[in-house]
């Protein structure tokens, strides 16, 4: 095997992402902070993003009633909350409007823009993170005096809205937002009024939304977590402290796992203006009182995504039996809460590896959530059946769309019919990432700091994930609740290879932890070597800390 230093580890890790050269490895260590980045930059057209300024300058100038018309996830909340805040900023009167996931659904609907135009009579609204699909509903709007700004990153239908639009793909809905807010800021006023807070909720809505952290998500994902860090912003500080979060050590899998959950949470299973309530209120105690209703709701939500999955499971083992047959799995009850449908599609790609589909079975309108693998364009797939839906829409691994329940069945068969076409037994195959093969002794502190200057890491650039081949075990054990877990102790002669297995010392071998991997403990014979698959963690207790590994795999030798 090759003799490995840490330039060289670092090197290999930043080839597997792709970055190569001297430029794009400078640009991915030292992004260029997002304030410095232009909307061309990021995809946006110049063009059309002054169009848009300009008109909502002249709003503001005129006291015209302006409404945001967000979406009900993190990414739309934050998205809205970025503007909102830069409108009223600079003078302008601007309310949010969030849409009832049940009562109304995805996007701009007839009922949401009915109920905006009798509650406040806006002449402009503002869509975030959604809109460029609803041409029909934009025309709606226009009919009844409004003008509207369509933001949003989704895939461009064919028929766009007829409207001023403000879109790119390589962004969240949150990062859309945050660079119309700076071309408005710089339109209408000096540029120190723009708050570089609004870098944390930028981060927020790009890391809860999967976007790839790299090239300007990265920028923000990074520079957002800095801010996100020494906030004072009452709402995130109380949804901080509720999480259980230390704020001077977010990392992206803190905003990933533990903050926006409980705010997906609330549109997913309640309604999602209290989280955008909490993103803007700069009252302490309403701040603590709303955090707690997110964390309570969240919880809620985590026992029936559980139960739904459950549910799901045994209704695919009930239709296809313990061997699937088909390419695409599609699953559909009357008892399915939309709200949970998407996550409980990840759950089943997760154990199936297959592109899914669940679906909330309505008596006459379905609601349905997709979930992908590599390869297979799962909004694309869906689209090319439109003649039989109401909506659609998402990205390559994400989508949702709306159908007549009657025209479910038929749908099924036209979508596994194109999925047996074009996916192939090696799309199926469940990638295993390993950035490189090291020996342990290459795994020292001074490595691990190395690796976190690749930090963030998240959705297009994870983190590092090594391989180490017939490695001896010293110790081997199960470890919390019903020995759920697994914990090894690993040796690493090559430090001490004049030593004995009995005269191994604690610094002779490093600690491993298999999260979820105690069933494999009674196929694990302790003295003989096993190949693992891990990444590099520094494990903190009692005011001491030291490098672990977490295990991804264990291979056993057949």
């Amino acid at each position: 095997m090759k003799k490995w230093n840490k330039i060289d580890i670092i090197s290999a890790i930043l080839q597997s992402r792709g970055i190569t050269t001297k430029k794009d490895i400078d640009a991915f260590l030292r992004p260029m902070p997002p304030h410095e980045l232009s909307v061309k930059d990021v995809g946006i057209d110049e063009k059309n993003t002054k169009k848009a300024v300009k008109r909502i300058g002249k709003a503001i100038n005129d006291k015209e009633s302006i409404v945001v018309y967000t979406d009900y996830d993190a990414d739309g909340l934050t998205a809205g909350a970025i503007i909102c805040e830069t409108i009223h900023k600079l003078g302008g009167t601007i309310l949010p409007y969030v849409p009832h996931r049940v009562d109304e659904g995805y996007g701009l609907t007839k009922k949401g823009i009915d109920t905006v135009f009798e509650k406040h009579h806006p002449t402009l609204l503002i869509t975030v993170d959604h809109g460029i699909t609803a041409h029909d509903m934009v025309a709606y709007a226009k009919k009844l005096g409004i003008d509207v700004i369509v933001t949003d990153h989704h895939l461009k239908p064919e028929r766009l809205p007829e409207c001023l639009i403000v879109h790119t793909t390589l962004l969240s809905g949150a990062g859309v937002a945050y660079f119309l807010a700076k071309e408005l800021v710089f339109f209408c006023h000096p540029p120190s009024v723009f708050c570089p807070q609004l870098l944390s909720l930028a981060a927020i809505g790009t890391i809860a939304d999967m976007m790839p952290l790299l090239g300007p998500n990265r920028s923000l994902a990074k520079y957002g977590l800095e801010e996100l860090r020494k906030t004072n912003r009452v709402g995130l500080k109380a949804l901080i402290e509720e999480a259980g979060l230390v704020q001077s050590q977010l990392t992206a899998y803190s905003i990933s796992h533990m903050l926006a959950p409980r705010l997906n949470a609330m549109g997913r299973i309640e309604y999602a203006l209290d989280g955008l309530r909490l993103l803007c209120t700069n009252d302490k105690d309403r701040a603590k009182e709303l955090a707690s209703k997110l964390g309570l709701t969240n919880r809620e939500r985590q026992q029936l995504t559980i139960d739904t999955t459950l549910h799901a499971k045994e209704l695919v083992q009930k239709i296809h039996g313990k061997t699937i047959g088909k390419k695409l799995l599609f699953v559909a009850h009357e008892s399915y809460n939309q709200g949970v449908i998407g996550l409980v599609a990840g759950k089943l790609v997760e154990t199936y590896y297959l592109p899914t589909i669940v679906v909330s079975k309505g008596e006459e309108i379905s609601k349905a959530s997709a979930r992908s693998i590599k390869g297979f364009n799962i909004v694309e797939a869906i689209r090319s059946f439109s003649d039989l839906l109401i909506d659609v829409g998402g990205h390559p691994l994400a989508a949702g769309f709306t159908i007549e329940t009657k025209k479910m069945e038929k749908l099924r068969e036209k979508l596994e019919k194109l999925a047996d076409n074009h996916i192939t037994d090696e799309m199926l195959k469940r990638p295993v990432a390993i950035d490189l093969e090291i020996p342990l002794e290459c795994i020292t502190e001074d490595l691990y700091d190395k690796i976190q200057q690749l930090q963030p890491f998240g959705f297009g650039n994870p983190e590092p994930v090594f391989l180490s081949k017939a490695v001896q075990l010293v110790d081997l054990r199960r470890i919390g609740a019903d020995g759920k877990h697994l914990k090894l102790k690993i040796a690493i002669k090559s430090r001490f290879p004049e030593l004995k297995m009995s005269q191994f010392r604690e610094s002779s071998y490093i600690e491993a932890i298999g999260f979820g991997m105690g069933g494999l403990y009674p196929e694990i014979t302790p003295n003989k070597p096993v190949d693992i698959i891990y990444t590099i963690d520094m494990n903190e207790w009692n005011g001491n800390k030291g490098l672990q590994l977490k295990l991804r795999d264990i291979i056993l030798e057949e």
